[in-house]
């Protein structure tokens, strides 16, 4: 594989990047903002073209359901719907957190799993700082569920929704019959090792369990005709993801939209109330995606993704089985590393060209892309969005998640999960 001088530059900004990330020597933020800079400066990248490949929907996602989640944590809600759910399995921890990763997996299907994750980790904070345990645990395990539920149908991750603009038939009901299954499968493996592994860290007293059941959940409730406004703003916007594409409208839009009303009509006038919700919005980990949306810019303007993938195509010899097996461990490794979006882009026209150089039937190499994309990126702290953003909200409460520490547990959890997809994919649809 001969790589042209503009190639091999982009790689070494980015292999100089996530030596950093990794090594923790200096913060994300600033070596992505950096690399970023270093390739507009080099001339591989425009600024137009640095802008066009910077994903404004993920960015407008995230800015706007931070401000609705920020406001709406000032009625209480969170604190209402932690004391309700720690009552409801009796405050055991190790239950709790079967519980908070079953509703992250639900809500990450049916909404994008950054959604999720603002919604439901305030939640987390405030139940275990309640029971006085580590809320490491609940994060770690928030994080997973939010990618493995959000694999499930064609509206929780972008590669599936991405995979399903390009191919037809892989509708919604497609998704949910040929995902959903192993997804459960795979979050109760991933549930019980996690268990497994911070089970020191799973206990609490019996007093305290007491002093949780017997609070009144209801009293949590500071703020009663606040919350009805966030609630209906928060319909609004769920049923605007859910209905998308039939409002032709990106999530992006419908979030930003959302947050903009729930303003209108909880601090119109108000420029002391406007600027702190603006200040909630997480803005360490918005700049640090925009570097890093750049940064794997250069990679795809420079062509080294298509050539890379292109090459490893080659070494299948247009052997089905072959090629799909590579095409899910090649994309859950390059999901773990860089933004899934642009490799799942470059992929989907190589799997359509399979399909006129012989290989007849591409659903088994649809379904291992969408596997590897989406389940990948739970191998490392910068594999998916979610992941970034719990580790930023962290960061506000005192915990710090590192790169790291979270890829000892994350990367083999992420080679499991692959492992369990890899003898689904061949049982139903190879052997």
């Amino acid at each position: 594989m001969n790589l042209s001088a503009t190639e091999i530059w982009a790689l070494a900004v980015f292999v100089i990047v996530y030596f950093f990330i990794v090594s923790e020597l200096i913060h994300r933020t600033v070596i992505a903002l950096l690399g970023a800079a270093i390739l507009v400066m080099s001339g591989i990248l425009t600024q137009a073209k640095a802008i066009s490949y910077v994903d404004f929907n993920t960015i407008g996602l995230l800015a706007g359901m931070m401000i609705i989640v920020n406001i709406t944590a000032e009625t209480g809600l969170f604190n209402f719907m932690a004391m309700w759910s720690a009552q409801k399995v009796k405050a055991r921890p190790v239950w709790l957190m079967g519980a908070m990763a079953l509703l992250t997996a639900v809500c990450s299907g049916f909404l994008d799993n950054v959604t999720t994750v603002l919604l439901t980790v305030p939640v987390t904070f405030v139940i275990c700082k309640k029971l006085e345990i580590s809320v490491y645990p609940f994060l770690m395990v928030q994080i997973m569920a939010s990618n493995i539920g959000g694999t499930a149908t064609m509206i929780g991750d972008p590669p599936n929704i991405m995979l399903s603009s390009a191919v037809p038939e892989l509708n919604f009901m497609a998704f949910l019959t040929n995902l959903a299954a192993i997804c459960l499968v795979i979050l109760v493996v991933v549930f019980a090792l996690l268990a497994f592994i911070y089970r020191k860290s799973l206990r609490t007293t019996d007093e305290l369990r007491a002093k949780v059941m017997e609070m009144n959940a209801k009293s949590q409730i500071t703020n009663v005709p606040m919350l009805r406004k966030c609630l209906f703003v928060l319909v609004l916007v769920i049923a605007g993801f859910i209905f998308h594409d039939f409002l032709h409208a990106d999530t992006a839009t419908i979030a930003l939209c959302g947050a903009s009303l729930l303003m209108l009509l909880t601090m119109a006038r108000n420029e002391k109330e406007i600027s702190r919700a603006l200040a909630g919005v997480e803005w360490v980990a918005l700049f640090f995606f925009i570097g890093l949306f750049v940064i794997i810019g250069g990679l795809v303007e420079t062509g080294t993704v298509t050539l890379m993938a292109k090459e490893a195509m080659k070494a299948t010899g247009g052997d089905v089985t072959m090629t799909t097996m590579l095409v899910l461990w090649l994309s859950a490794i390059a999901s773990a590393f860089i933004d899934n979006i642009p490799f799942v882009a470059t992929m989907i026209p190589l799997i359509k060209d399979m399909g006129s150089m012989g290989i007849t039937n591409l659903d088994p190499l649809w379904w291992a892309l969408s596997l590897g994309a989406c389940l990948g990126g739970n191998g490392t702290l910068i594999g998916a969005s979610a992941n970034v953003v719990v580790a930023s909200l962290a960061q506000t409460q005192g915990i710090q998640m590192t790169f790291r520490g979270y890829t000892k547990v994350g990367f083999p959890m992420m080679v499991l999960s692959i492992l369990i997809s890899m003898v689904y994919v061949y049982v139903r649809y190879l052997a």
